[in-house]
């Protein structure tokens, strides 16, 4: 019940303004307060928009950001929805006035450090804002299209087109500047997908045993999760056993170690990291 409750309150528009709020805010202050200051680009659009800002002087990294963003907001239009459209239009307007309003700098010097710290803080934020049903506009909104339709994840996708972007910057930029700015977005790259998918990380678990119909009951009894009884045979002995598949939260695995080895001592367990895991007791599949 509680589970279903917190999977309605997602899909409120409230809930939404507040992922887009906190993670644009949060992205903003990793590219104004940290990278900024060192002239690191920071990849996507806004990075596009930085690297047009450091080449020309004209306007500002928001503006150049808005400018830019016209074209894919046409894009989200068309191919996504148009909640998801409204809701990228406030995660850029949110987005926009953060770095507008941010003027302090961080105390950090080292550039190694600032790449890390900034890859770090704007990770976090772009993480947020993709638990939503909306993005922060820029490059995000071509990902979720891409994701979509061809299942290639966020980060890669970004990761891809900031290297791009990265080898034009060699030809005008400094290459340490360069460099700490692949390392930038190479973190908030591996930090956005681990908060993207941080909530739907589940194990698979195969349970060996003699004793598999006691364990299965003890995990609908005590765990309250669904079991899967597969048919196996042993390739040695020919043995015919049943096999106890389980996917469970991390939170419970040890629980489920406990009842399955307090069976069955002789007990094989086969544990498995997942990606992402949908359907009833688990996470809802999210539609733009």
């Amino acid at each position: 019940m509680l589970a279903r409750r917190m999977r309605d309150v997602t899909m409120t528009v409230p809930w939404n303004l507040f992922l887009l709020t906190v993670g644009g805010v949060l992205f903003s202050l990793g590219l104004k307060s940290i990278a900024m200051p060192h002239a690191f680009i920071s990849g996507g659009v806004f990075g596009t928009g930085l690297y047009i800002y450091y080449a020309t002087g004209l306007f500002t990294p928001a503006v150049w950001y808005v400018l830019l963003n016209l074209p894919i907001f046409v894009v989200g239009w068309l191919c996504v929805s148009r909640r998801f459209f409204f809701y990228s239009l406030y995660g850029t307007a949110v987005t926009t006035l953060a770095a507008q309003f941010i003027t302090f700098q961080s105390s950090i010097h080292d550039p190694l450090l600032a790449a890390v710290a900034a890859g770090t803080v704007c990770g976090a934020g772009l993480g947020i804002v993709l638990r939503s049903l909306g993005s922060e506009g820029g490059l995000t909104i071509i990902s979720i299209v891409l994701h979509q339709r061809w299942n290639i994840r966020v980060g890669q996708f970004s990761f891809a087109y900031n290297f791009l972007l990265f080898m034009i910057g060699l030809a005008t930029m400094e290459t340490d500047v360069v460099l700490y700015s692949v390392i930038m977005v190479y973190t908030y790259s591996t930090v956005m997908d681990y908060v993207h998918s941080l909530f739907n990380q589940r194990k698979l678990v195969f349970i060996i045993s003699d004793c598999v119909d006691c364990i299965a009951h003890d995990v609908l009894e005590h765990l309250h999760r669904g079991v899967t009884l597969l048919e196996g045979q042993g390739a040695f002995t020919g043995r015919s056993k049943r096999v106890a598949l389980i996917v469970v939260p991390n939170i419970q695995l040890k629980r489920l170690e406990e009842l399955v080895f307090n069976a069955d001592p002789n007990a094989f367990m086969i544990i498995e990291n997942t990606f992402n895991v949908l359907g009833s007791g688990f996470s809802r599949r999210k539609v733009y």
